[in-house]
């Protein structure tokens, strides 16, 4: 098979692709403008003289991080606090999301086996059991955080329902599509056999896919982390709670520090969650 020589682009030969390219550009500056004007995101503002002074007397306080040994222990606990409010929320977040992904997951379905339809009632329980995970993971953690801090006032209570809650939709939803994407022989032996949909689950569908199962779990623990501190800021506790109140106050160097702890923070639950997915893979 001989190679065909590349036609060098010129005046005599331009791209025809060109044109074509051209319309989408203009196109796609057609379609975001409308979204831009909707924001008043103008850019040029942030080189207003004004804007940069500030910006600047602001930023100068980022170059003298508080480092007293009072404020790093205080921080030091705000960060304790930020992962077990993600790992208290996680573990409440799988206690929904495990019996929903039993029931959503239809080859987990006893009452298809024979016929290979399921019936009427387990039909609409595991409809209802959908909607109900779509609820939980339609509303970000965030949101929930706000509902939570205006019922419990502030404090870790209304993060950590706020992760079991968001994390639960999402669980039970990825669970499921997991388990329905890996080998049903087993599980589906178990069923015909007489076993129960717990034990197909345990002994059938989780040897399949326990190791991205746990993969998953992992990463949304990683994620629930971040959302943690970010929670913070509404006021659910943790670290995102004390940068909110230096950032208020315009303590600088504060920020600096808290800023580097939450760099350090979701660093060091990226390398325990690689850890763990190499040891699982």
């Amino acid at each position: 098979m001989h190679n065909v020589p590349a036609v060098p682009l010129s005046p005599h030969h331009p791209d025809p692709a060109w044109n074509r390219r051209l319309w989408m550009i203009a196109i796609g500056i057609a379609l975001l403008w409308p979204l831009v004007t909707t924001t008043e995101f103008y850019p040029w503002t942030l080189f207003d003289l004004q804007s940069l002074q500030s910006t600047g007397r602001y930023l100068s306080a980022f170059l003298h991080p508080a480092h007293d040994a009072e404020f790093l222990a205080l921080v030091a606990r705000e960060a304790w606090k930020t992962v077990a409010i993600a790992t208290c929320g996680l573990t409440l977040a799988l206690l929904g999301a495990i019996p929903a992904t039993l029931i959503v997951t239809e080859r987990l379905s006893i009452s298809r086996i024979g016929t290979g339809r399921i019936a009427a009632f387990p039909r609409i329980v595991r409809q209802l059991v959908r909607w109900l995970l779509v609820l939980l993971r339609s509303m970000p953690e965030l949101v929930w955080a706000l509902l939570f801090v205006r019922i419990f006032s502030l404090g870790a209570t209304a993060g950590v329902l706020a992760v079991a809650l968001t994390y639960a939709g999402m669980l039970g939803k990825v669970y499921a599509e997991i388990l329905e994407s890996t080998d049903h022989h087993a599980s589906e032996v178990l069923l015909q056999n007489g076993s129960g949909r717990l034990a197909a689950l345990l002994y059938g569908a989780l040897p399949e896919a326990a190791s991205e199962l746990v993969s998953y779990t992992v990463y949304r623990w990683e994620c629930a982390i971040r959302g943690s501190v970010v929670m913070g800021f509404v006021g659910a506790g943790g670290l995102g709670q004390r940068m909110e109140e230096s950032t208020r106050n315009m303590v600088g160097g504060e920020v600096a520090t808290m800023l580097v702890v939450f760099v350090l923070l979701v660093a060091a639950a990226d390398l325990v969650s690689k850890y763990l997915r190499r040891r699982l893979g």
